[in-house]
């Protein structure tokens, strides 16, 4: 007999509901629903790209002479500089040596003669990691870079990514791949102002791109990725970076038979010229202007390519009268020391000034002139850190509770041999073998470690350093806000406490700033605010973490006061 609980199931439904045990019912489709509603969503699929084939026109090319300038503001609103000129040269793809269209190539689509004009794969990567809310995604082809950099807009946006594939699509089936790369090397943004390969070719090697060598055109193609980021002239601590992606650009040559390995192997790596920056930019603005530049691309608030369509109006964080302050001390301080020598000429100055409170950088001082020395001093990372680098050992010896060899808690009065050339002796109290010498060789006999601040005396850090532990002095430094990345940190031992690792001057005073703010690190910052055609572009919040605890802090503080009122 039947069980008069349960119902009977029906012979045939398109989707039925079954019972569960506990009376709870749960649908269940059948296979014709999942089909047919598969089928729906092809067909709907299918539908909408052919509508946005049709409805999609190539449009008119975007008009050189429409670019507009990026403005850059001090915080007070009042303005650094205007930026935006156009350098744009045109050449046809014949006048490209074949080494340097195939480097383009290696770098960017070494598929491009042979694969679909559009990668949906990529756009769909794309497109679902900005619906999240996540960070930019490219993958496009060269043909759809030239349908943004020739026919639409930087921003991205998915309706934008929509219109550069079905554009893509339709100029593929009407240009041919060399006029489509033509277009490309034509319009793409290298950096140093340089719009094209033939801009490019003059900014960075003062030559025609016709008679650029096969390093130099790897170069170039490498630049491609991030102009800024690859420039070893404007920023000499992107070297290993730089070299990285130009041997990548040679290998992918290599790879696809575009360049023979011994050939390959006899390259040596083409170092730019220096670059000429308009006057616009003269003086102490164009530092400023590229250091919000570089900041803005970093953080990942605009692409390079967005930030050279133009048309921003940008806020930074640069007060005027510290501005003039900071250079006023520069200038009497340091440089009028140098009479009649040229400006900058033996000497690099660098300095940052950060607002504790809010992390803000409220005046940066990267040179006398921006269009005779291009390399922004306050931002580069080839530059040992030195004695700046002394209270990071300290804090690191307090935050870690690290001991001396003889067992004693370190803190602001314990006694160090501060005599010039003494051995530094391990944890196991053998000789390291690295005995440091003090400047001009000066011996200072016992003092503490307050006093050893005061005067600088790398006899004592060292061994502070040691007792620590250079790992925990690394620890320590990355905590309040030096960079892992920064040359020199990873790499050092015991030298490290020497400041033999090279942070910018902003690094350094982001450290400084997280010991007076109680010892939380907070990013430094240079911009307040970005907007476009009155639509304000959103920034992301600066880091903030607890570095080291408030009594440390304290105690350092307490004794870089002691530097300040009688010390070095």
């Amino acid at each position: 007999m039947g069980d008069d609980r349960w119902p009977r199931w029906p012979a045939r439904s398109a989707g039925v509901r079954r019972p569960r045990r506990g009376g709870v019912w749960r649908l269940v489709p059948s296979w014709r629903m999942v089909l047919g509603a598969g089928v729906a969503a092809v067909v709907l699929s299918v539908g909408a790209l052919v509508a946005g084939y049709l409805l999609v026109e190539i449009p008119e090319p975007k008009s050189a002479a429409a670019a507009q300038a990026n403005v850059y503001l001090y915080a007070d609103g009042s303005q650094i500089a205007a930026v935006g000129e156009v350098n744009r040269a045109n050449v046809p793809l014949e006048e490209v040596p074949e080494p340097v269209r195939y480097a383009v190539l290696a770098a960017e689509d070494r598929d491009f003669f042979d694969a679909s004009p559009v990668d949906l794969s990529a756009m769909v990567r794309a497109g679902w990691n900005m619906l999240r809310g996540g960070g930019r995604q490219s993958g496009s082809t060269i043909t759809q870079q030239y349908v943004k950099n020739y026919y639409l807009d930087q921003r991205q946006t998915v309706s934008r990514k929509v219109k550069e594939l079905f554009i893509a699509v339709k100029l593929g089936r009407e240009l041919s791949k060399e006029e489509i790369l033509q277009g490309y090397l034509n319009t793409s943004y290298f950096g140093r102002n340089a719009y094209g390969v033939q801009a490019a070719a003059q900014a960075y090697y003062g030559k025609d791109v016709g008679e650029l060598g096969v390093a130099e055109g790897a170069y170039l193609a490498a630049l491609l990725q991030a102009p800024s980021a690859y420039d070893v002239v404007a920023d000499p601590g992107s070297a290993g970076r730089a070299v990285a992606r130009w041997e990548y650009v040679l290998d992918g040559m290599v790879s696809q038979g575009w360049l023979a390995p011994a050939e390959r192997e006899a390259l040596e790596f083409p170092r730019p010229g220096p670059y000429e920056p308009p006057d616009l930019l003269s003086g102490e603005r164009g530092y400023l202007v590229e250091a919000v530049r570089g900041e803005l691309t970093a953080r990942g608030v605009l692409e390079e390519d967005e930030l050279a369509a133009g048309g921003y109006r940008i806020t930074t964080t640069i007060d005027p009268v510290r501005q003039e302050a900071l250079t006023r001390a520069v200038e009497e301080q340091v440089l009028d020391g140098l009479g009649s020598a040229p400006p900058d000429s033996y000497l690099r100055v660098g300095a940052t000034s950060v607002e504790v409170a809010s992390g803000e950088v409220v005046a940066m001082y990267g040179g006398r002139d921006y269009t005779e020395q291009f390399v922004n001093n306050a931002t580069r990372r080839d530059y040992q850190a030195a004695s700046t680098f002394k209270p990071i050992v300290y804090a690191a010896a307090l935050e870690h509770g690290a001991e001396t060899v003889d067992g004693e808690r370190i803190g602001p009065d314990t006694v160090y041999d501060g005599s010039s050339g003494r051995p530094v002796v391990g944890r196991d109290g053998t000789d390291t073998g690295w005995a440091p010498e003090n400047e001009g060789g000066r011996d200072y006999g016992p003092l503490t470690v307050a006093e050893a601040m005061d005067r600088s005396v790398n006899a004592v850090f060292a061994q502070l350093g040691e007792d620590v532990g250079a790992d925990r002095v690394r620890e320590t430094a990355v905590a309040l806000g030096i960079p892992e990345e920064v040359p020199g940190l990873a790499e050092a031992r015991g030298s490290i406490s020497l400041g033999t690792a090279t942070p910018s001057t902003v690094d350094v005073a982001q450290v400084y700033a997280a010991l007076a703010r109680q010892g939380v690190f907070r990013e430094a910052v240079l911009v307040r605010e970005v907007s476009r055609d009155g639509e304000v572009v959103p920034l992301p919040e600066p880091a903030e973490r607890r570095a080291v605890s408030a009594g440390v802090a304290q105690e350092v503080t307490a004794v870089l006061r002691g530097v300040v009122e009688s010390g070095t």
